[in-house]
């Protein structure tokens, strides 16, 4: 297993710390239209889709018989 280690402490300027911990004004975006959420694919439809596709093999073998 690798031993080196990273210093914890870093080392920067007093004006790069000031620059990270200024507050930045944030604006609304009210001019954007979102659009309707998207419908997530649920078990569900996953049972819907798997039930679909059983059923046609049910009526084949039915007939077959």
């Amino acid at each position: 297993m690798k031993q080196d280690v990273m210093p914890s402490i870093i080392q920067m300027d007093s004006e790069m710390l000031k620059n990270l911990t200024t507050e930045v004004k944030e604006t609304l975006a009210t001019n954007i239209q979102m659009s309707a959420p998207k419908k997530r694919f649920t078990l569900v439809n996953l049972w819907k889709i798997q039930n679909a596709k059983r059923k046609p093999t049910r009526i084949t073998r039915k007939w077959a018989i």
